[in-house]
Order: structure tokens, then sequence, then C-alpha cells
């Protein structure tokens, strides 16, 4: 069985997407969704059923899936939020994945983004940013906890989601920007600093052995290959000026196993 993953169709309002680290750009609406096409095709590519999820035009920052969901092999978790405006996302990924997967939720006062969350194994790292707080976190915990799963908070600074400063590129290995987050903090693992110059060089989609990445990184991409890794690079240079990722745009449900 392939994996499914989910997407969303960038909304009309995305000119309102909400921001924190970066100043507001005009984003080129027409470009975005070619550049986002593109993206899920690749997904196509490499083995996923790719599954569109309900459009929502009112909500600036829907394409963005993955910070209202967090799917793992044996539950998935519906997140709430840091930014009120994005609440109303969490509704439109509980009817995508219930038929999935069984389903927890963070409720109030927790906030957790999807986005903050780093998993490597039964080893789960939540990002202390203003997204996600110790509530959530502590919810989190508690939902894996049956699961096997060790839930551990880290700092970030400088940067507006955990994995906006590392990602895992292998099982064994994390790209990172230390200036953001102390690759200390994940245990005896390898890792790949980002270019100096390419500070948000550390958000790549790990899609089995491949990652997803974007191309205006060459600098960092050139580090990744050196470690022996397959690069598929992707222009997502519009949804960027919305502070995403290439993590942010999809998420991935892996098949389950019989």
């Amino acid at each position: 069985m392939k994996s499914i993953a989910l997407t969303r169709e960038i909304s009309d309002s995305i000119d309102r997407c909400e921001l924190t680290h970066l100043h507001r750009l005009p984003i080129d609406l027409a470009k975005a969704r070619a550049q986002h096409v593109v993206f899920e095709q690749i997904l196509r590519e490499l083995g996923c059923e790719v599954r569109r999820i309900q459009e929502a035009h009112d909500l600036p920052d829907a394409v963005f899936v993955q910070d209202a969901a967090l799917v793992f092999d044996e539950i998935a978790v519906l997140a709430r939020p840091g930014a009120e405006s994005r609440r109303p996302e969490v509704a439109y990924l509980g009817e995508a994945i219930s038929p999935l997967r069984p389903i927890g939720r963070i409720d109030h006062p927790g906030t957790l983004d999807g986005g903050d969350v780093v998993v490597m194994g039964k080893n789960v790292f939540v990002g202390q940013t203003p997204r996600t707080n110790r509530e959530g976190a502590e919810q989190l915990a508690a939902i894996l906890r049956p699961h096997g799963y060790s839930v551990e908070s880290v700092p970030v600074t400088g940067c507006l989601h955990l994995q906006t400063a590392v990602t895992p590129v292998a099982d064994d290995l994390i790209l990172v920007n230390h200036r953001w987050v102390d690759p200390g903090l994940f245990g005896d693992i390898s890792c790949i600093d980002v270019s100096p110059d390419e500070p948000f060089a550390a958000n790549a989609l790990r899609v089995g052995r491949t990652l997803v990445y974007p191309n205006t990184f060459p600098k960092t991409q050139s580090l990744l290959e050196a470690r022996g890794l397959h690069v598929v690079p992707v222009d997502l240079s519009e949804l960027a000026k919305a502070e995403a990722g290439v993590t942010c745009c999809c998420i991935l449900v892996p098949p389950l196993s019989r």
C-alpha cells in the first residue's frame, strides 16, 4: 500500500496569513498554486497517494496542513494551533484523518502546532515556541505514552517552529541550524549544520529515502548530497513568503502494518 499525502489548495486569502519573523511581501497566488501543484506531483512520483482535503478559502493558512494534525503509526493527534485564526483548520483535518487512524486531540488550555514536533523513532521532541505551550506538550505526551513514545520539550529561539530549525534527514542524522536550537538536545545523533548564509535551510521533507527540499538553498543541498542523501529540489518560493517550509504543506500517513 502507498503512503497517503494529505494536502490542501492554497487559500484565496493567503495574503492575510499569520507572520511572526518575516515582513509581509506580496504573494503571487497563481504562481504559488502552480508551485504547489509541482510539489504534489513530486509526492506522487515518490510513491504517495495525494489526497486533497476540503478547500477553506476563508482560512489564510489552510494550505499548511501539518500544523493542524500529527499522524503516528498507532494514532493521530488533532492539534490546537497557537494562532487563534488557525484553530478552525483542525476540524477539516479530523474529517480527513479519522478514517485512517484513531484520534486524540489537544484541548484548552494547551496549544500545539504540528510544525513544532519532530519525531525520530519513538522519541518525540516538542519546540517551546509562542505557538506551542507546556500544556500542549504535556497533553501530547499523555496521548502518546501508552504507545511507547517519549516526549521531550526543547527550547527554540529566532524562528517560528522547531521544524524551521531542525528536521530528520535519515534515521540517525538531522539537518539543523544550531543558532536556533541546540543539536545536543537530540541525543547522540549526527548532524549537518546548514550553510551559515542559508539560515532557513534546515527544513527538509523526508519521503522514504528521498528528501524533498527547497531549491533556494543550494549550498546546504550540496552538504546533504555530500553525505549520500538523495535530494529532489522543489520551488516553493511564494509560500516561503508565508513563513512556510516544505514540511508544512502535507501530512504523510504511512500505511498501517499488518
